[in-house]
Order: structure tokens, then C-alpha cells, then sequence
């Protein structure tokens, strides 16, 4: 009698895991750049950045351009990390959650970070399911069908899903992912190699805890962002 492998044990018997980071135009820096940098140093693990069509991808302050290769071409990815940023609006009417929810059904986590989550909804993963993203964006979850949470880092294991909140809470998931592929003793490792250490000097990272008139003035760099991008991509 032969039977099928089930998406775990073909995960298992692979050589290397495969992480693939979708990108579109738009995508924020480092939501992309954080978790790739932590997850490129994990051992057995290859990230790979994709794309709709492949190709050159910009971010969203037209100035950082990055190599994917078509999303196509990486058959069955373990892991995989949507980011965020302005461009998340026009990615949402994109083949990207159908891409998304189509690789969900082999991988062994799906993840976001900030807005990315968006996508994640938009692909039917996150219907009842408390989920995270950018604070500022925190409701449109709910849209979604997802229960805003706000948490930096919401894993739920049942569903294979981890959200992440805004742009460096992307390190934070990302540190865990390499637990949950590795062991915690690696995590701590990539930890320490990447010297990730936070020490800000001011205590306003959180929406929670933030003055008044901090919220004003992050709240006009999050617009001057989305006009910023919306200027670079009209005709």
C-alpha cells in the first residue's frame, strides 16, 4: 500500500528549508531586510526573495531596489514572510494573496510584518484568528475577518500563522521562526551574532506608552509615507 507524504514529513526528509519573502513595489525596507538578515544566518535555511513576474522591486522610498525571481519558480516554500509598507494597497488587488494562500497549504509557517498581515487576511488565513500589524492599521483587520490584537508578536500554532507588528517587530517574529525551525540555543545564537540588543533611547516605541503629541507627529511621517509613495507611482 503506498501512501502520500503528508506536507510535514516532506519538510523533513528536505536538505534545506526554503523561506521565501514575497515583494511587491512599495514594500517597506526593513520588514524585508530584518527577518531576511536573521533568517539567511540559520542553518539549513535558503531565503529567497519572489516577486509576481520576477524581476527588479522597489521600495517605498523609490530608493532601494531588490532581485526576485519569479514566485512561480520556488516550488512549495517551508516559510513564508509577507512584509509591509505603502505599496500593501495595490499588492492586496495582485495575484499575491491568492500566491499566499495557495503556499500556505505546504508551508510550515506563514508569516507578516506591519501591514503584511493584510495580505495574510486577504488570503482567508486570519478569519477568527487574533493577528497584529502596524498600529496605525490595526483595524482594518478586523475587515479581514482577524481579532485586532495589540500584541508585537501573535503566533498561533494550530493555524501555522505568525503576525508581526510594525517594521522592527519583524526581527522579533523572525527570531522565533528560527526557534520553531531550529532550537531555542540557535535563535539565541542569530541573536547574539546580530548583536540584536535593543537599548533605545527613549522609552516611545509603543502606541501604548507614547506622548500625545509623539502619536501626532508619527502619525504625519505614516501619511507623508503613503503620499510620498503615491507620488512616485501616479502616471
Amino acid at each position: 500500500m503506498t501512501t502520500t507524504p503528508t506536507p510535514t514529513e516532506e519538510r523533513s526528509s528536505r536538505a534545506t528549508r526554503t523561506v521565501a519573502i514575497p515583494l511587491y513595489d512599495g514594500f517597506t525596507a526593513l520588514d524585508v531586510v530584518g527577518p531576511y538578515q536573521v533568517l539567511a544566518f540559520t542553518p539549513g535555511t535558503e531565503v529567497v526573495l519572489v516577486a509576481e513576474a520576477g524581476g527588479r522591486v522597489v521600495d517605498d522610498r523609490g530608493s532601494l531596489t531588490l532581485d526576485a525571481v519569479p514566485w512561480n519558480d520556488v516550488d512549495r516554500p517551508d516559510v513564508v514572510v509577507v512584509p509591509g509598507g505603502p505599496g500593501t494597497a495595490a499588492a492586496l488587488r495582485s495575484g499575491l494573496p491568492h500566491w499566499v494562500a495557495t503556499a500556505h497549504e505546504h508551508t510550515a509557517w506563514t508569516t507578516s510584518v506591519c501591514s503584511g498581515s493584510l495580505v495574510l487576511g486577504a488570503a482567508g488565513l486570519l478569519t477568527g484568528l487574533p493577528a497584529t500589524t502596524h498600529y496605525r492599521h490595526r483595524e482594518k483587520l478586523a475587515w479581514l475577518g482577524a481579532v485586532p490584537s495589540e500584541d508585537r508578536v501573535v503566533e498561533q500554532p494550530a493555524a501555522r500563522i505568525i503576525t508581526s507588528a510594525g517594521v522592527s517587530s519583524g526581527i522579533d517574529m523572525a527570531l522565533r521562526l528560527v526557534e520553531l525551525l531550529t532550537d531555542r540555543r540557535t535563535a539565541q545564537a542569530v541573536q547574539l551574532w546580530t548583536e540584536y540588543d535593543p537599548q533605545p533611547p527613549y522609552d516611545a516605541g509603543s502606541p501604548e506608552r507614547a506622548p500625545a503629541e509623539v502619536h501626532e507627529l508619527a502619525a504625519r511621517f505614516d501619511d507623508e509615507a503613503l503620499d510620498h509613495w503615491g507620488a512616485l507611482t501616479a502616471p
